[in-house]
């Protein structure tokens, strides 16, 4: 933070921007803003008005003495307003609603199919979030953003899916406009492991300039925090490495229609289809696990060699990228060291060890939960960032 903040017209900032000192807290009181901004004190107290006015702060409880007379304390008031986070899978979900600091307020996770299509998962979507709204004493009113995580290609400007494999009936879908309408809220939509992604580094890992996030589920994919920010790419499809080539697969078919996919070789659907080869029980992913845990041997050698095909693409990614941190997450990585150890195995053999020399390879911190904090955060820093701060004070 420069001494005297300036916005690239020259103009002194906005409410927005004070807003995001007091978040941060950089200071609180207004003498401490007009040191730390070089605005006039009156313009600061007209901006703080104006904040205190939409209630996007509050007085502090405590003053602020240097001698004389307190000073009165601002705060950041997460109360101000009501986020609602979703994280879709393949087979299930978990929906959120949240503070303003991304605290869960209510928090539910169901069995749901994707592939029931686009108005019947999103009814039941806004249902859902009317009736954990209702439970603890809110309305749709307080509501000032919705996030939502999809298991498949997201176009990031529209948060239209495009052609995603397990998602029949959504290409091209207008989710935003259609949640929108009913939740009377702006929809954000991305990628499910760009959310999770974004929560586990907010909430587990701040400090991590750089870091990647693989979800290893019903399919594979990567979100990528570079900068201690989400990396989308151009259209918002980087990190897709499920449907990278597996050279020792050539002859298996992926459901997105190529032949030796990572996700058709090492995914959690994939595994389950050889384990029902094999006469086990096993429907998805979860199943995987639970043969694992139960200490089934063909589970258990084929969770550790999907780790090694895992590692063998991640290996390529980390002398490009040279990530402080992997994150390993997902369904399957439940499965814990045994899937962590065939991944290790092959990305500190294969690796330039200048990449390797300080990276963590780790499992999630917040497991399932990592995509809702992810939605929210998404909101959150939509909302609150001070040009969006600056519209809604403007009315």
């Amino acid at each position: 933070m420069t001494e005297r903040m300036r916005e690239p017209s020259g103009q002194t900032v906005g409410a927005g921007a004070l807003l995001t000192i007091l978040r941060h807290g950089q200071a609180r009181t207004r003498a401490e803003l007009v040191q730390l901004t070089g605005l006039a004190r009156s313009t600061v107290s007209q901006r703080l008005d104006a904040l205190l006015d939409q209630r996007w702060i509050v007085p502090a409880e405590e003053a602020i003495s240097s001698g004389g007379r307190p000073a009165i304390a601002f705060a950041f008031n997460r109360n101000a307003r009501l986020v609602l986070a979703a994280d879709l899978g393949a087979t299930h979900a978990r929906l959120a609603v949240t503070d303003l600091a991304s605290t869960v307020l209510v928090e539910r996770a169901f069995d749901l199919a994707i592939d029931r299509g686009p108005e019947e998962t999103l009814g039941w979507l806004v249902a859902t979030f009317r009736e954990m709204l209702a439970e603890i004493g809110h309305s749709v009113a307080e509501v000032c953003g919705v996030g939502l995580g999809l298991p498949g290609p997201v176009e990031h400007a529209s948060g239209r899916p495009v052609n995603p494999p397990i998602m029949p009936g959504w290409d091209a879908f207008p989710v935003p406009d259609w949640l929108g309408a009913r939740l009377g809220a702006p929809v954000l939509v991305d990628n499910d492991v760009n959310i999770m992604a974004l929560g586990e580094h907010w909430a587990v890992r701040p400090e991590t300039d750089h870091l990647i996030f693989v979800k290893v589920g019903t399919g594979i994919g990567c979100g990528i925090i570079t900068e201690r920010h989400l990396h989308r790419g151009a259209q918002g499809a980087a990190g897709d490495i499920g449907h990278i080539r597996v050279t020792s697969a050539d002859d298996v078919v992926c459901r997105c229609g190529n032949v030796g996919c990572l996700e058709a070789v090492a995914g959690g659907a994939a595994m389950a289809v050889r384990l029902r080869q094999a006469g086990e029980t096993a429907e998805n992913s979860r199943d995987v696990v639970r043969l694992v845990r139960a200490g089934n041997t063909q589970a258990v050698q084929l969770i550790r060699q999907a780790g090694r095909e895992i590692g063998d693409v991640l290996a390529s990614i980390v002398n490009f990228f040279n990530p402080g941190v992997i994150v390993i997450g997902g369904d399957v990585a439940e499965a814990g060291e045994h899937i962590l150890a065939g991944v290790r195995e092959v990305i500190y053999s294969r690796s330039l060890p200048l990449a390797t020399q300080h990276l963590g390879i780790r499992a999630s911190v917040l497991g399932d939960r990592a995509g809702v904090v992810g939605a929210a955060v998404m909101v959150i820093e939509h909302v609150l960032a001070p040009e969006a701060v600056d519209l809604s004070v403007a009315g």
